[in-house]
C-alpha cells in the first residue's frame, strides 16, 4: 500500500472535524488538568487524603459504571454521546469558577465536579475509540491515532507552559472558563461529523448482561488483549498513586513554584509527542508485539523518577522527574498507541464498545483504588515509601506482556485471522 493511501485519513472532512474539536478539547483539558491540583495544593491547602480522595472523584466512574457504558453505547449513535458528554462536561467545569468567584467554592464542589466530569468522560471516551473505526478504513486507523495523539501531545507541550505562566498572573479558575469553552468547541465539531451510524435496532439488542458478558468474554478470551489489560491495569494501579501525590512532593514539600510545575509538565509533553509520532516506525522496526512489552519494560524503570524525586533535594528532583517524565511519556505514547491499534483491529467492529468499556473498567477502575490508597498510605507511611513501593509495582506490571506471545510476535493478527 502506497504512503499517500495509508495518509489519505488527513482528507477526510469527518475525521479532520473529529481532530480538530478533540486538539481545541485537549488545550482546555490541559489546562484545567494542571490548574485544578494546583488549585487545590495551593488555595484550598488539601492534606494526601484529600487530594487521593480528588483524584478518585475523577476516575471512580469506570469503576461503577464502565462495563454498562460500553454496552449502551454499542446501542446508541456514538457521536451523539460524545456530544451530549461535552455538553454536561462543559457545565461540570464552567460551575466550578462560578462559585469562586461568588465566593462559595469550597473542597467538595471541586470532588462533585471531578466526579461528573469523569461520569461523561467514561461515555466520551468508550464512544471516541469505538468512533474512529467507523470514520476511518480499517487500513487508516493506526495512522488516524498516531494523528490524534500527535495533536494531544502538541497541546500537551504548550499547554502546562501556558498553565505555569498563567497561573503566577490569573488565578485557577479563570483557566477552568478555558477548559469549559473547549469543550463546547468539540460538541460543535462533532455536530459537524456526517457519518452513516444508526442506532442498534431494538430487535437486535441483547439483554443488557449479556451484551457486558460478550465483552468480556472477548476480552478474557483473547490472549494478546488479556496480557496487556494485565500491564495496563497494574501499572495504573501504582502509577495512579504516584500521579496522586507528586503535586504535593513538588508544590508542598519541595516548594516548586506552579510556572516550573507546568514546565515540567511540558517536558513531559515533548516526550510524548516524540512517542506519538514514531510509534508506527518503531512498531515496525521492533515489531508490532513486541514494542508493546519493550516499552512496558522502560516504562517500569521511569517510575522510579517520582520516587527519587520525594527522597531528595530540590534540584535533583526537578531533574530527576522531569527527565523521567520526558522518557516515561515517551515511551507510554509508544505503548498506548501501538496496543489501542492492535485492540481495534482485533476487535469485530460490532463488539468494538464493549471490548473497549470492558478493557477500561479493568484499567482505569484500578485508578481510584489507587488515588484512595495513596492518600491512606502516605497518611500512615509517608510519601516517600509510598512512591518506592509503587515504583516497584509499575516495573513488576511489565511481567505479563513480557512473559506472553507478545514478546515473540512481529505482527499482531486482525479479527479476521481470528475468525
Amino acid at each position: 500500500m502506497s504512503e499517500t493511501k495509508k495518509s489519505s485519513h488527513l482528507r477526510n472532512k469527518n475525521f479532520l472535524a473529529l481532530w480538530g474539536g478533540q486538539t481545541v478539547s485537549e488545550v482546555g483539558s490541559q489546562l484545567s488538568g494542571l490548574a485544578l491540583p494546583v488549585f487545590a495544593v495551593t488555595m484550598l491547602n488539601v492534606n494526601e487524603a484529600q487530594m487521593g480522595f480528588l483524584n478518585a472523584s475523577s476516575t471512580a466512574s469506570f469503576l461503577l459504571v464502565g462495563l454498562i457504558a460500553g454496552a449502551w453505547v454499542d446501542r446508541w449513535v456514538k457521536r451523539r454521546v460524545m456530544i451530549w458528554a461535552d455538553i454536561i462536561r462543559l457545565i461540570a467545569v464552567l460551575s466550578l469558577p462560578i462559585l469562586y468567584f461568588a465566593n462559595a467554592i469550597q473542597i467538595w464542589h471541586l470532588f462533585v465536579a471531578a466526579g461528573v466530569v469523569g461520569l461523561a468522560t467514561v461515555f466520551f471516551d468508550v464512544a471516541y475509540q469505538s468512533f474512529v473505526p467507523i470514520v476511518v478504513p480499517k487500513e487508516q486507523i493506526a495512522s488516524a491515532n498516531s494523528s490524534l495523539e500527535t495533536t494531544n501531545q502538541l497541546s500537551g507541550i504548550a499547554g502546562p507552559a501556558i498553565v505555569g505562566s498563567l497561573l503566577t498572573v490569573f488565578k485557577a479558575p479563570a483557566l477552568l472558563i478555558a477548559d469549559a469553552l473547549s469543550f463546547l468547541v468539540s460538541a460543535i465539531s462533532l455536530s459537524a461529523i456526517r457519518d452513516r451510524e444508526v442506532p442498534k435496532p431494538k430487535a437486535e439488542r441483547n439483554k443488557l448482561r449479556h451484551e457486558i458478558a460478550a465483552g468480556l468474554k472477548f476480552v478474557w478470551g483473547n490472549k494478546i488483549i488479556r496480557a496487556v489489560s494485565f500491564t495496563t491495569s497494574t501499572s495504573n494501579l501504582f502509577s495512579t498513586a504516584q500521579f496522586t501525590l507528586i503535586p504535593l512532593v513538588l508544590l508542598r514539600d519541595q516548594n516548586i513554584s506552579p510556572a516550573v510545575y507546568g514546565v515540567i509538565a511540558s517536558i513531559s509533553a515533548v516526550g510524548g509527542l516524540l512517542g506519538a509520532v514514531t510509534a508506527a516506525r518503531f512498531s515496525k522496526w521492533i515489531g508490532e508485539g513486541q514494542v508493546i512489552a519493550v516499552s512496558a519494560v522502560v516504562m517500569g524503570f521511569t517510575a522510579f523518577a517520582p520516587a527519587i524525586a520525594a527522597s531528595s533535594n530540590q534540584m535533583t528532583a526537578i531533574v530527576v522527574y522531569a527527565a523521567g517524565q520526558f522518557v516515561g511519556s515517551f515511551t507510554v505514547l509508544t505503548y498506548n498507541i501501538t496496543q489501542v491499534s492492535a485492540r481495534q483491529r482485533l476487535c469485530p467492529e460490532h463488539l468494538l464498545g464493549r471490548m473497549n468499556a470492558s478493557i477500561r473498567f479493568f484499567v482505569w477502575g484500578v485508578m481510584p483504588i489507587g488515588a484512595l490508597l495513596a492518600g491512606a498510605a502516605a497518611t500512615v507511611f509517608g510519601i516517600a515509601t509510598v512512591m518506592w513501593v509503587c515504583a516497584v509495582g509499575v516495573f513488576l506490571s511489565a511481567g505479563f506482556v513480557v512473559f506472553s506471545p507478545l514478546s515473540r510476535m512481529k505482527r499482531l493478527p486482525d479479527a479476521e485471522d481470528n475468525a
